[in-house]
């Protein structure tokens, strides 16, 4: 397996006293993300999400399908990860890397064991035919913190997707094109955002903020907190590394909230922006029922 060329000593102690006089090798703060864009596709479903020069492409899609026979009013969902020799050289087709496991098991225990779409909406005839969505991850380019970049694209392009519409009469389930039916939305219930923190240190008392490729080489310790804008914490991932204390945790936590909103805020703003881009004839203002009140 291809290893990545570690840094050599000078650029750890360049990158390591640097954090120590409170600098960062791109003039960030501690707490301040890079740049996020999000565009999306011209298909529902389809989100690119750039985060610095980190970049991720994920394509929802869905199919019908049998559910399974321990859950038989659900659907299926599930989250396919890859990375790619061209978003990195330490990665090799095929052969999964600790990296990829990794990303993978957060984006499952974030995105899909914390009940954010509704399964049983997917459901068409119970025990017999579901919808079953897959969500395909690919790392374009890898300049560190890919778990909360992944993150934010798995959720945009849910939020983006709309599945065909369906009817059943007698018994016959009917699936229709685009042009028959207007597609309809996934049911989401809430959206879950990862917040990655870095420590260095021998103490790991230096804790920052969405970590380029060269300071995720020289941390000591990391730890990626999920939840939503509402404050409900889907996982708290510490995975090994220096010991950090609960105060510590606790004060990241807090900051992960106050990003959780803003990626929230941005994600809202984003989406609407898309419909009323796609929304050419102006049917979405017609069919809004909203009227000018007066409270007193």
């Amino acid at each position: 397996m291809p290893r990545e060329a570690e840094p050599s000593l000078n650029e750890k102690t360049f990158v390591l006293q640097a954090l120590q006089e409170k600098l960062r090798l791109d003039g960030r703060e501690f707490d301040q993300y890079r740049p996020l864009e999000l565009t999306f596709g011209e298909e529902y479903g389809v989100a690119e999400v750039s985060l610095g020069k980190t970049k991720v492409l994920a394509k929802a899609s869905a199919e019908v399908t049998v559910p399974y026979v321990d859950r038989p009013l659900d659907g299926v969902f599930q989250i396919s990860t890859e990375l790619s020799p061209m978003a990195s050289p330490a990665f090799e087709v095929n052969r999964p890397t600790e990296t990829e496991i990794l990303l993978s098991r957060l984006l499952e225990k974030t995105v899909r064991r914390s009940g954010a779409l509704d399964t049983e909406s997917l459901c068409l005839v119970a025990g017999q035919k579901c919808w079953s969505v897959r969500v395909d991850v690919h790392v374009l380019s890898h300049d560190g913190n890919l778990i909360d970049a992944c993150c934010f694209a798995v959720v945009a392009a849910l939020r983006h997707f709309k599945k065909p519409d369906t009817s059943i009469e007698g018994g016959v389930l009917t699936v229709y094109t685009p042009a028959e039916r207007e597609p309809v939305p996934l049911g989401w219930l809430h959206s879950p955002f990862c917040v990655t923190w870095s420590f260095f240190g021998e103490e790991g008392d230096i804790a920052i903020l969405d970590a380029t490729r060269a300071e995720e080489q020289v941390r000591v310790g990391s730890c990626t907190i999920s939840l939503n804008r509402h404050g409900e914490v889907c996982q708290i991932a510490k995975l090994g590394g220096t010991a950090v204390e609960a105060i510590a945790l606790l004060n990241c936590t807090g900051v992960a909230l106050t990003k959780a909103k803003e990626f929230s805020s941005y994600l809202d703003a984003k989406l609407a922006e898309d419909a009323k881009r796609r929304d050419k004839s102006g049917r979405a203002e017609l069919l809004t029922a909203e009227n000018d009140r007066v409270t007193g």
